[in-house]
């Protein structure tokens, strides 16, 4: 596979990504996977369930892409994620400010896909402006601030950033430890047992972000690009391996479709995977007859999903990652930055709730 022509490569990595981003976004329609939905019903009403499939997702993640990476099929210190500069400050404060931004824009990155192949028009115009808010963080306005004030409070590693190396542990030791515990976890609820579309969201879920890396990083793997003789990962916008992410993915979709003419623009893995979650969840909303066009309820309803995005795509571009992309697909390489994220977007999320209903006198 290495030896084929990259422009080959790339269909098979587009085509991998938006199927398995398909089966995400169905999968994700049927059992109503949503993280801040987690959140909510945690912090609202103490039901665990939806935060023990997101905790599930997780642990099958980690515990494939360990596997892969253990058998040498793949190498997580080819992914973003590992790299030995901390910025815990993005992390913080990225992390923080997309647990707030979803909980207003009424999902995180990637339900507002599925929301969007469900006929929701709330969620078109959040990730239009998390699409805009990204990529002025990523090369624009809100870059500035990144670069110049969040990522250089950072501390350099020796080694790579992530716990094995730090902890001086084997990952299969640290994987199993942490993806058994999780699995224990989330098991001993009789309330999460008694449904099986928990079980089905967290391992599909976990799952196609394992297939992401393999799509990624074997089929899309040159050891030597005919064009730049140098190591190369085909159709991924970071030039490395990729599993799957839903913010920056946004801002380079709108970037695809307005420069749509500009021969140098490509189908890439995000973008592929950002339409194969909406068409997923449509083809799941239609087949079931779920299918329906939802609108603003007022002109507050439209503020809180405006600036809902807008802070996703602040907070996840700096934070490098969503709940997903960070979430999951970063856990399951166990960078120590994707657990400071994690717990930031749950502690950003959290809080605004917790504000939401002081406001409505709860």
């Amino acid at each position: 596979m290495n030896e084929a022509n990259p422009a080959q490569l790339a269909t098979y990595v587009t085509g991998g990504a938006f199927l398995l981003a398909f089966i995400f976004g169905a999968v994700g329609n049927k059992t109503n996977f949503c993280t801040m939905g987690a959140v909510s019903d945690w912090v609202n009403m103490g039901d665990t369930s939806r935060m023990r499939m997101w905790l599930l997702a997780i642990a099958v993640a980690l515990l494939g892409s360990s596997a892969l990476a253990l058998g040498g099929v793949v190498d997580l210190s080819k992914s973003i994620y590992l790299g030995s500069n901390f910025t815990w400050l993005s992390y913080i404060v990225g992390g923080f400010l997309f647990g707030v931004g979803m909980t207003l824009g009424s999902g995180c990155g990637s339900k507002t896909l599925i929301r969007i192949g469900g006929g929701n028009l709330k969620s078109l115009v959040v990730f239009v402006f998390l699409g805009i808010a990204a990529y002025m963080t990523l090369r624009g306005l809100f870059g500035a601030f990144r670069v110049g004030v969040l990522e250089p409070v950072s501390v350099t590693f020796a080694s790579s950033q992530d716990l094995p190396s730090l902890l001086g542990v084997h990952r299969g030791i640290l994987a199993g430890l942490i993806g058994g515990g999780l699995l224990v976890y989330v098991y001993a609820s009789r309330d999460f047992r008694a449904s099986f579309d928990y079980t089905l969201g967290g391992v599909v879920t976990g799952l196609v972000v394992v297939g992401g890396w393999y799509v990624s990083g074997v089929l899309g793997y040159v050891a030597e690009h005919p064009e730049t003789l140098q190591e190369a990962f085909i159709a991924t916008n970071t030039g490395r391996m990729e599993s799957f992410s839903f913010v920056s993915p946004m801002a380079f979709t709108l970037e695809y479709l307005m420069l749509w003419t500009d021969k140098s623009k490509i189908v890439t893995y995000g973008i592929a995977s950002g339409f194969g979650v909406i068409a997923g969840s449509a083809a799941y909303a239609l087949a079931t007859r779920s299918f329906r066009w939802e609108g603003f309820r007022d002109a507050e309803d439209t503020a809180n999903h405006v600036v809902g995005g807008i802070l996703m795509g602040f907070g996840g571009i700096t934070a490098l990652g969503c709940t997903v992309g960070q979430g999951i697909t970063g856990i399951s390489t166990l960078a120590l930055g994707s657990f400071v994220t994690f717990g930031a977007i749950l502690a950003g999320s959290a809080l605004t709730m917790k504000y939401q209903y002081w406001r409505m006198g709860g």
